[in-house]
């Protein structure tokens, strides 16, 4: 008989609680209320008065809120939470700058191996079976294959920061085939390229000067940088800044070469 009347005691107790919560709840709602509703309808006091008012009126708002069970739960959580922040081992500065240049370098080459269209991606692979295979021989599969990443990496990089008002992403592996033909006309100034002419109805298979070939290739990019359409411009650039770099990955190996003899 006295276990059954404590439980009802209890019972007793914990819904008073539960409807006193509920009415501390009320009150703070009815005071955030009438604080914002203060602070704009005294338009005409000073500011700061209004402000002072208003944190006095959202005090007293967080000081009911906290004497009921949901405002105590929330402010233990707040508190662990707090507690759970500081244990959080932050990266130095140092670990910051490495795993921004890591991820600045997964996105240049990542750009590289995304293309706009199949067209433009088999007008690549054509260019780079062309002119690819020779550097290739005189440079090695690593030589050919830095001067493709580190030179469309970096022709995008540069074109990125010649237009910083791009909405587009820079994409594909224009620059780097550009570097690809600027690393052959580096290193095989004067050799000869197998084309075929059209020469009436027929095509004529003739030997044409590497530097005329790629001059004339450079001379096209030229001319569609300064008078192209302007949703082609990042393109024309990008092959500009390819070309200029793939002549400098040339020009630098040869002067290593020259120094190793």
């Amino acid at each position: 008989m006295a276990c059954h009347f404590r439980l009802v005691m209890n019972a007793n107790t914990e819904q008073a609680g539960s409807t006193l919560d509920t009415v501390k709840l009320v009150v703070v709602v009815g005071l955030l209320v009438a604080g914002v509703y203060g602070f704009y309808s005294f338009a005409d006091q000073a500011l700061w008065i209004r402000l002072v008012g208003l944190l006095v009126v959202v005090g007293v708002a967080v000081f009911v809120a906290l004497q009921t069970a949901v405002g105590r739960t929330v402010w233990h959580f707040a508190t662990e939470a707090r507690a759970e922040v500081r244990k959080v081992v932050w990266p130095t500065r140092q670990e910051t700058l490495q795993t921004l240049l890591i991820i600045t370098v997964a996105v240049l080459l990542t750009a590289l191996f995304l293309d706009p269209g199949w067209l433009h991606l088999l007008g690549n692979l054509l260019y780079l079976w062309v002119f690819g295979i020779k550097v290739e021989q005189e440079l090695g599969w690593f030589g050919t294959l830095l001067v493709f990443l580190a030179g469309g990496a970096l022709a995008n990089l540069i074109v990125a920061l010649r237009l910083p008002g791009l909405d587009t992403p820079i994409i594909g592996a224009s620059g780097a085939i550009s570097a690809v033909i600027g690393a052959y006309l580096g290193l095989f100034p004067r050799r000869h390229i197998g084309l075929f002419l059209p020469l009436g109805l027929y095509l004529q298979f003739a030997r044409v000067p590497a530097l005329f070939v790629i001059g004339s290739w450079f001379t096209l990019q030229l001319l569609y940088t300064a008078f192209g359409p302007i949703n082609a411009t990042v393109a024309w650039w990008t092959h500009l800044a390819g070309f200029a770099l793939g002549l400098c990955f040339a020009f630098l190996y040869r002067g290593l070469a020259h120094v190793r003899l």
